[in-house]
C-alpha cells in the first residue's frame, strides 16, 4: 500500500496554514493522516482552542475511515441522520462529518492519506487543505466529483 510520506505531510500542514494566514482567516489547526490512519503531521496556529485537534483529528479520520471526504459527509448527514449517529456512536465520537476532512490521493486515485482542518468555517478549512494537498502536487479529494 502506497502512503503518504513524513516529508509530503508536513509539507501539506505548513502549506495549509500559510494558505490560512494569507487569507486572514481564524488560526488553524492541521492534521495529515496516512493511509493506515497513523498521525504523520500535526501543527497548530498560535491562538487555537483547546478542542480544535481533536476536530481536525475526527474530520481526517472519518473521512479516511470511510472511503469519502467532508461535502460528501454533510451530505449523508442531512439524507441518513441515523445512519451518521450510529457511526458516531461506534466510532466513539471520533466522526466529525462536515467540510474540512479531505482525502489525499497520488496521480494513480489511490487513497494514501487524508488532512482534517479545523479552525475557521468548514468551508474555509476545506479551501486550505485542498491547498496543502494540491501545492504538494497530489490529488484533493473533498468529495464531489471532478
Amino acid at each position: 500500500m502506497q502512503t503518504i510520506s513524513l516529508k509530503t505531510a508536513l509539507s501539506i500542514a505548513q502549506t495549509s496554514l500559510e494558505r490560512g494566514r494569507g487569507s486572514g482567516f481564524k488560526p488553524l489547526v492541521v492534521v495529515v493522516l496516512d493511509a493506515a490512519g497513523i498521525l504523520k503531521a500535526y501543527l497548530a496556529d498560535d491562538g487555537t482552542s483547546l478542542l480544535r485537534f481533536d476536530i481536525a483529528l475526527g474530520k481526517a479520520w472519518g473521512c479516511l475511515g470511510m472511503g469519502f471526504a467532508g461535502r460528501e459527509f454533510e451530505r449523508r448527514a442531512a439524507a441518513q441522520p441515523l445512519f451518521i449517529n450510529s457511526l458516531q456512536a461506534m466510532s466513539g465520537g471520533k466522526v466529525v462529518p462536515v467540510r474540512g476532512g479531505v482525502l489525499i490521493r497520488n496521480k494513480s486515485g489511490q487513497i494514501i492519506g487524508s488532512v482534517g482542518i479545523s479552525g475557521d468555517t468548514s468551508p474555509n478549512d476545506e479551501l486550505c487543505a485542498i491547498h496543502g494537498i494540491e501545492t504538494a502536487g497530489l490529488v484533493a479529494d473533498h468529495g464531489d466529483a471532478p
